[in-house]
C-alpha cells in the first residue's frame, strides 16, 4: 500500500531508511553535549555564590520598615525601636526640595515615633506652656535631649527638636500632613488652611501639599501596591479556590477528551463561540446603562491615569473599547473555523489518537505537577535573590545644611561628625542618613551579579521546561513505536524517559536553553532601552528599537519551535543537540505541507480548548468578585479593586490549563514527527510494515487527499 508523498526535496536532506531493529527510542546511547553540561553545572555553583553572597551582604528590611535619619529601621522587632514604627520628618517642608527626585531623601531630621501629631504646635507656645504640652512636643524630639534646660533657640540651632508639629496622618508608615480641602477647593491640614512656624513666619497648607507630595514620591508608587497587597490578604483563600476549579475542569476536560475526543472539540469550539458571544452582550448591555449617567461620556485619555481602576467602568469608552476587541476575536475565530472546516476533521483524528497516547501513559497527565513544582524553585530563588541583592548597598550619609558650606552633600560619618571640619565651619549643618550604596568592590559589580541573576533565571527556567519536553516525548515516542500496543509499551515511560534524560542529555537540554535564554536576555535589555528612551524625541532610535523587538521576539518563537522538535528527535534517537535539530527541521521540510494541514491546525484546537476553561472559570470569577451573584453576595470579600483576584484567576487559570493541554500538545507533536519518521522507513506492505494505527492510517489518507487540493 503506498501513501508516500511525492519525492522531497534533496536540499533537506534524504529520508529515512528502513531499518528491522528499530524499536523505537534507542536504549544503547551516550552522553551528547558533555562541554555545555559542565558550563551548565559551572553556572549553577556561580549562582549559588551569588546567592550566598546577596544572603550574606543583603537585608529585606529596608524595603519593610522605613529608616531615620541614623539609618536605623522604625518598628524592628528585638530593637530600641520597636514600639516606634512610624517616621516623622521634623520639617517636611524641606521635602519639597528638587534633592528628593535626586536621591529619594528629604534634607531634613527623620525620627522614629510611637504615634504621629494630631495637633498644631510650635516649639515656643510647648516651652511656655502647661507640663502636658512640654511633655507631648517631647516626643517628637531626639532622644536624651535636655528640653527643660536648653532654650527653643539652642534646640533649633542644634537640630534636637522641630520648630513646630502639625496634625499628620500615618501613611505606609510615615507621617503626612492630614491634609483636606473644603468647598472651593481650599486646601487645608486640620481644618487650618495657615500655620505658625515658630519664628514669625506663616505657612499656607498648600506648601504642606506641595512638599508632602515630593516626600512621597516613592511612597504615592507604593499606594495601588499596598491596596492589591490587602486585597490578597483578604481574597487569597477564594483565589486558591477558583484555582482549585480550573485544575478540576482542566482535569475533567483532559478524561472527556481521552474518551470523546471528537465530541469534546466540536463542543469546546461552540463554547468558546457561546462564551465570547457573551462577553460582546455583557459589554455592549453595560455600555447602553450608561447612557446618559453624568460623567459616562468622559474619555479615557480625558481621564489620565487613575490609582482607582474601578472608576474606568463608569465611562462608556471603556465597555466600547472592550466590546470591540471582543468581536473583533469572535469574528477571526469564526472565520479560521470557516476556512479550515475540513482540516479540522483531519486534526480531530490526531487528536484521538493522542487521546490514546495519554491513556495508555496516564502518568503524563501528573508530570506537569513536576515541572509547576521544579519552577516554583527556580522562581523563588530568583526573587529571593534579587531583594538580597538589592537591599544589600550599605548606610551612606550625607552633609545636609541650611546655609552656605563647602561640605554640602559630601558624605560624612555621624559618629565623628560633630568633631570634624565640617561640623566647626558649618554650625546648622547635619550629618544624616542619605540612601543606600557603597564603593567596595561588591557594591561595583552590583549590576553585574544582578544580570547574572535574570540570565540565570531564563537559563534554569527553559532547562526545567526543556527536561518536560523531552520526558514527555520519550514516553509518546515510546507508545508511538510500540508494534502491539499497549503490550510492548514500556513499563514505566515516564520515569524511563526521564532517566534518559538526565542521565545522557543533560547537557543537549542546557545547550538548547542557553541558545533560548540568550535572546530572552536581549529582549529583557531591549525592554530596558525602550523604558529608558520613552522620554526621547529622537523618532529614528525609537522606529530602529521597535523593529529590533519585534525581529528578537520573532526569533524567540522560532528558536521555541525549533528547540521543541530537536528535543523530539533527541528523546528517540540520542544525537546530540545540533544533529537532531537539523534532523527535525529537515523532517519537517520534507513534509512542510502536512505540518501546515495537521500539526498547526490541532495547535490552534488544543488553544481554543485552553481558552475555552479561562473563559467559564474567567465569567464565574467576575460575577463572584463583584458581588453580583445574589446568593453568595455576603461570602464575596469586600476589595478595593475586584479585578486583582479576577485578574489573578484568570492568569492561573491559563497556567493551569496550558500545563494539562501541554501534556497533549506534546503527545501530538511527538505522534506527529514519529507519524512521519514512519511513513519514510516503511511503505505498509509485509515486510515494512507502518507502526501507526489505523486511526493513523485513514488520518494519512485524508491529509493525501488535503494536500493534493493545495497543490
Amino acid at each position: 500500500m503506498e501513501l508516500e508523498e511525492k519525492n522531497p526535496d534533496p536540499k533537506y536532506g534524504e529520508s529515512r531508511k528502513f531499518d528491522p531493529n528499530f524499536k523505537g527510542p534507542i536504549h544503547n546511547r551516550g552522553c551528547t553535549d558533555i562541554l555545555c553540561c559542565i558550563l551548565f553545572i559551572l553556572a549553577l555553583l556561580g549562582y549559588f555564590a551569588v546567592g550566598i553572597l546577596a544572603w550574606s551582604q543583603g537585608d529585606p528590611r529596608k524595603v519593610i520598615y522605613p529608616t531615620d535619619s541614623r539609618g536605623q529601621f522604625c518598628g524592628q522587632a528585638g530593637t530600641p525601636l520597636e514600639k516606634k514604627p512610624l517616621l516623622f520628618y521634623f520639617n517636611i517642608l524641606k521635602c519639597a526640595s528638587p534633592l528628593v527626585l535626586l536621591e529619594f531623601q528629604c534634607p531634613t531630621t527623620q525620627l522614629c515615633v510611637e504615634s504621629c501629631p494630631d495637633r498644631h504646635l510650635t516649639l515656643v507656645k510647648a516651652k511656655l506652656g502647661n507640663k502636658e504640652d512640654r511633655e507631648y512636643y517631647q516626643k517628637f524630639c531626639k532622644e536624651g535631649v535636655d528640653f527643660a534646660a536648653l532654650s527653643p533657640p539652642e534646640l533649633l540651632r542644634d537640630g534636637l527638636c522641630p520648630a513646630m508639629l502639625m496634625p499628620s496622618k500615618p501613611f505606609t508608615r510615615r507621617c503626612l500632613p492630614a491634609l483636606g480641602t473644603m468647598k472651593g477647593g481650599v486646601v487645608v491640614v486640620g481644618n487650618e488652611t495657615t500655620f505658625d512656624a515658630g519664628q514669625g513666619v506663616s505657612i499656607n497648607a498648600s506648601e504642606v501639599l506641595e512638599a508632602s507630595k515630593k516626600s512621597n514620591v516613592v511612597v504615592e508608587a507604593r499606594q495601588v501596591a499596598m491596596r492589591i497587597f490587602e486585597d490578597y490578604t483578604q481574597s487569597w483563600y477564594w483565589i486558591l479556590l477558583g484555582l482549585v476549579i480550573a485544575m478540576i475542569v482542566s482535569l475533567i476536560f483532559i478524561v472527556l477528551l481521552r474518551f470523546l475526543a471528537g465530541v469534546m472539540v466540536w463542543v469546546m469550539i461552540v463554547l468558546v463561540i457561546l462564551v465570547i458571544g457573551y462577553g460582546i452582550f455583557h459589554c455592549y448591555m453595560e455600555y447602553a446603562s450608561l447612557k446618559g449617567e453624568p460623567g459616562a461620556d468622559v474619555t479615557i485619555r480625558d481621564l489620565g491615569l487613575q490609582t482607582d481602576f474601578s472608576v474606568y467602568l463608569q465611562i462608556r469608552q471603556t465597555w466600547l473599547a472592550f466590546m470591540i476587541i471582543l468581536a473583533i476575536v469572535e469574528v477571526i475565530i469564526i472565520l479560521l473555523l470557516i476556512f479550515l472546516r475540513k482540516r479540522i476533521l483531519i486534526a480531530i483524528a490526531l487528536i484521538k489518537e493522542a487521546s490514546r497516547a495519554v491513556g495508555h501513559v496516564m502518568s503524563s497527565l501528573f508530570y506537569p505537577l513536576l515541572t509547576f513544582a521544579l519552577l516554583a524553585v527556580v522562581i523563588a530563588y530568583w526573587a529571593i535573590t534579587a531583594v538580597f541583592l538589592s537591599t544589600s548597598n550599605e548606610q551612606v550619609y550625607k552633609v545636609f545644611n541650611n546655609s552656605e558650606c563647602p561640605f554640602s552633600r559630601d558624605t560624612c560619618d555621624p559618629q565623628t561628625f560633630n568633631t570634624s571640619n565640617a561640623s566647626a565651619q558649618c554650625p546648622d549643618a547635619e550629618c544624616l542618613f542619605a540612601f543606600y550604596g557603597g564603593e567596595t568592590v561588591y557594591h561595583r559589580y552590583l549590576i553585574l551579579f544582578q544580570f547574572y541573576n535574570v540570565f540565570l533565571f531564563f537559563w534554569c527556567a527553559n532547562f526545567v521546561t526543556a527536561l518536560g519536553q523531552v520526558t514527555l516525548s520519550g514516553a509518546f515516542a515510546s507508545y508511538y513505536w510500540a508494534f502491539k500496543k499497549p503490550d510492548d509499551i514500556p513499563a514505566y515511560p515516564i520515569f524511563s524517559s526521564l532517566g534518559r534524560a538526565l542521565r545522557y542529555h543533560a547537557g543537549s537540554l542546557a545547550f538548547g536553553s542557553l541558545i533560548l535564554s540568550l535572546v530572552q536576555v536581549i529582549r529583557v535589555l531591549l525592554e530596558y532601552l525602550d523604558h529608558k528612551l520613552k522620554g526621547a524625541q529622537n523618532k529614528f532610535a525609537k522606529f530602529l528599537l521597535s523593529c529590533m523587538k519585534c525581529c528578537f521576539w520573532c526569533l524567540e518563537k522560532c528558536i521555541k519551535f525549533l528547540n521543541r522538535n530537536a528535543y523530539i528527535m533527541i528523546a528517540i534517537y540520542g544525537k546530540n543537540f545540533c544533529t537532531s535539530a537539523r534532523d527535525a527541521f529537515f523532517l519537517l521540510m520534507r513534509n512542510i505541507v502536512r505540518v501546515a494541514v495537521l500539526d498547526k491546525v490541532t495547535d490552534f484546537l488544543l488553544f481554543l480548548g485552553k481558552l475555552l476553561i479561562v473563559g467559564i472559570v474567567g465569567i464565574f470569577s467576575f460575577f463572584f468578585f463583584s458581588g453580583r451573584i445574589k446568593a453568595v453576595e455576603e461570602a464575596a470579600p469586600s476589595l478595593n479593586y475586584y479585578w486583582v483576584p479576577i485578574l489573578t484567576v484568570v492568569v492561573g487559570s491559563y497556567l493551569i490549563a496550558h500545563g494539562f493541554f501541554s501534556v497533549y500538545a506534546m503527545c501530538v507533536d511527538t505522534l506527529f514527527l514519529c507519524f512521519l519518521e514512519d511513513l519514510e522507513r516503511n511503505d505498509g506492505s509485509a515486510e515494512r510494515p507502518y507502526f501507526m494505527s489505523q486511526n493513523l492510517l485513514s488520518l494519512l489518507k485524508k491529509s493525501n487527499e488535503e494536500s493534493k487540493s493545495m497543490d
